[in-house]
């Protein structure tokens, strides 16, 4: 009887519930309510057990079906991800790849990478989007981008598979004559919140009112990192950066490095993923582009 079960069977049993109500079911798979009754019974009867207790004005999962849900999920989720991968091979070729890529990433391996990509695929155009945070994601989410490269949004979206590049090594950093310059180590994060942080902000609304990494009630916020860079070298704040984007500052005296009192959930590094959609995963351009970019 179980070899019977359909994936159809499995999408009206997650409508369910996640609807709350066969009829909402219904509207959302636009069919009867009947229909959706029906196809229920019948997995019912397959599975041996109720999946649905029926004794209320509203449907309720029975204990085997909520633990069924998540089974049930994975299951159509792993055939939506099939369908959209046989779907992307039996197109072939992408006619052009476009990705979006999280500013902190070091720009040295992306030139690298772009470079290989043009040498290996002269005949597909190539556009990039260099932003940070959730306006990494966005374009991936609209279907304006193919592809994201994340590391400064902290999430992964629902709908969305990642593949690990590398760690990026992340530095607190001032001018030498900031007054935090002049503390000995570690600096206490008191001292730190008196001072003005310069943060980098979020174009697109997905962190919209949540913080990563802010102390300071008094940060100034900037949607450029390059804006921030030169800020930091001026001596008007200080903040976290990109090791690689500091280095030669670090070296030369234009910045030095602050060491802030340990905090649990702040670490010296972030990881950078690629970040693909499941209904749209990539094509061969685009797979081979990633595996550029984990080129050291």
């Amino acid at each position: 009887m179980l070899d019977a079960m359909s994936m159809d069977q499995l999408r009206t049993f997650i409508a369910a519930a996640e609807e709350g109500s066969f009829s909402a079911a219904g509207r959302k798979l636009r069919r009867a309510q009947s229909v959706v009754s029906a196809t229920l019974a019948n997995l019912e009867q397959q599975v041996g057990f109720p999946l649905f207790d029926r004794r209320g004005r509203y449907p309720q999962l029975t204990e085997a079906g909520r633990a069924l849900l998540a089974n049930a999920r994975e299951a159509a989720d792993s055939m939506d991800s099939f369908k959209a991968k046989a779907r992307t091979l039996a197109e072939g070729m992408e006619a052009e790849l476009s990705v979006a890529v999280d500013v902190m990433f070091p720009i040295g391996r992306l030139t690298a990478a772009v470079q290989a990509f043009h040498r290996e695929f002269p005949t597909i155009p190539l556009r990039l989007y260099v932003e940070a945070m959730g306006a990494v994601v966005q374009p991936l989410l609209n279907g304006s981008c193919r592809l994201s490269v994340i590391g400064s949004f902290p999430e992964v979206p629902p709908g969305c598979s990642t593949d690990y590049l590398l760690n990026v090594p992340a530095v607190t950093v001032a001018a030498p004559e900031h007054p935090l310059a002049k503390l000995p180590a570690p600096v206490p994060r008191a001292e730190a919140m008196r001072h003005i942080q310069l943060i980098l902000t979020d174009r697109s609304a997905l962190t919209q009112g949540r913080d990563f990494g802010v102390l300071s009630s008094t940060g100034w916020r900037l949607a450029d990192l390059g804006a921030k860079h030169a800020f930091l070298k001026a001596g008007l704040g200080w903040g976290h950066m990109p090791l690689h984007m500091v280095q030669d500052d670090l070296a030369a005296g234009r910045l030095v490095r602050l060491e802030l009192e340990a905090s649990p959930t702040e670490g010296a590094a972030f990881s950078m993923y690629a970040l693909s959609r499941n209904d749209a995963p990539p094509g061969p351009a685009g797979r081979r582009f990633i595996a550029l970019l984990k080129e050291d």
